[in-house]
């Protein structure tokens, strides 16, 4: 379930990538990718192994796995005209982009910190190979297929060109199993390539993809949901939920505010982004195959992933609200404006509540 799931969610969001927007836009997610993350990914790193006791290979891992971020609990700034373009680009592309990114990382740190650890050099380039012929077949696939049906007589039914980048997924998700290349860079370079070769077709299959990676997310989430039980929370340690606590409202808030200095972004808009670093899907799924792994520390490892993404969750999803107000946000759903003092505001504001 996980697996499927972060394909197409990676698959959809590759299709959020416009290389022209991106190109023209690029220094400040290229801060928070290339200098914020990194500096997120040690952070995170030192303080599980100096607090949560995990030797070096496992904390980098944990580092690793929390790394990516997800713009779905803070939704109610991400889709606000409202709120300044350049914060809501900055927040979209590093979500959209770190999870692609993260993972070699991932799986190079499993296969680090496994069982068979000694063979690592031969892990290292299975691996290396894998992650290639993902971007290879990602890459290709999507191109081949758009070309062929620009002929007159391979053309799809206008009312069928939704199925097209679903037939490329479905495709491209077979081909990686059957020859063991890595599926979801191959998802997110499919993404990319199919809205910048064809942008009609991207724009057909929009409400469907977003649809079809919205409920595989929410069904891996309630398998991890079900993981999240009394003896998960209570076989952590008071180190481990130190640690915990600072990934979230020191290292990432922290790391993303030095990767944003000489920036033009506001004092305000800073924070937010700076604390807008929810731990999502991506990090479930890479904790699932973390204590999948059998490695030595897996299971101590997921236990306090588990515990700062549910914390993250909470924290972040609490907090949108809130702060989508400071930008004039009103127009939340179930939530009353705050021009809105009428009777029946006040109480739907209490059946809310």
């Amino acid at each position: 379930t996980a697996d499927l799931a972060l394909f197409a969610v990676l698959f959809t969001d590759g299709m959020h990538v416009s290389l022209p927007k991106l190109r023209a836009n690029w220094r400040n997610p290229a801060r928070a990718l290339g200098l914020g993350m990194p500096l997120a990914f040690v952070g995170t790193a030192l303080i599980t192994h100096y607090l949560a006791g995990l030797d070096w290979t496992t904390s980098f891992l944990v580092g690793a796995v929390l790394a990516p971020t997800d713009p779905v609990f803070a939704s109610a700034i991400v889709g606000r005209k409202e709120v300044p373009a350049k914060l809501r680009q900055l927040l979209n592309v590093e979500s959209g982009i770190n999870d692609g990114l993260a993972l070699p990382v991932v799986l190079v740190l499993i296969a680090a910190a496994g069982p068979t650890s000694g063979h690592a050099e031969a892990d290292l380039g299975k691996i290396a190979l894998e992650l290639l012929l993902g971007l290879a077949f990602g890459l290709a696939l999507p191109f081949v297929v758009i070309e062929l049906v620009r002929f007159r007589l391979l053309g799809a039914e206008p009312k069928l060109q939704p199925l097209l980048p679903l037939a490329i997924g479905v495709i491209l998700y077979a081909v990686c199993h059957l020859t063991h290349a890595n599926p979801y860079l191959a998802a997110f370079s499919a993404g990319a390539v199919l809205t910048a070769r064809s942008l009609e077709a991207k724009e057909s299959f929009e409400p469907l993809g977003e649809a079809l990676a919205e409920l595989a997310k929410f069904a891996a989430l309630l398998v991890f949901g079900a993981l999240l039980t009394p003896q998960l929370f209570g076989d952590l340690s008071v180190g481990g939920y130190v640690a915990v606590i600072l990934a979230i409202v020191l290292i990432r808030p922290a790391s993303l505010l030095l990767s944003l200095l000489g920036t033009r972004f506001t004092r305000q808009e800073k924070l937010v982004a700076a604390w807008f670093g929810p731990k999502g899907f991506a990090s479930v799924v890479y904790g699932l195959l973390v204590l999948q792994a059998g490695i030595p520390q897996g299971e101590e490892a997921f236990t306090l992933i588990a515990v700062c993404i549910a914390f993250s969750i909470v924290a972040h999803s609490s907090t949108d609200v809130p702060i989508a107000r400071l930008f004039h946000v009103d127009d939340l759903a179930g939530v009353p404006s705050t021009a809105d003092t009428s009777p029946a505001a006040e109480g739907a504001d209490r059946v809310g509540a």
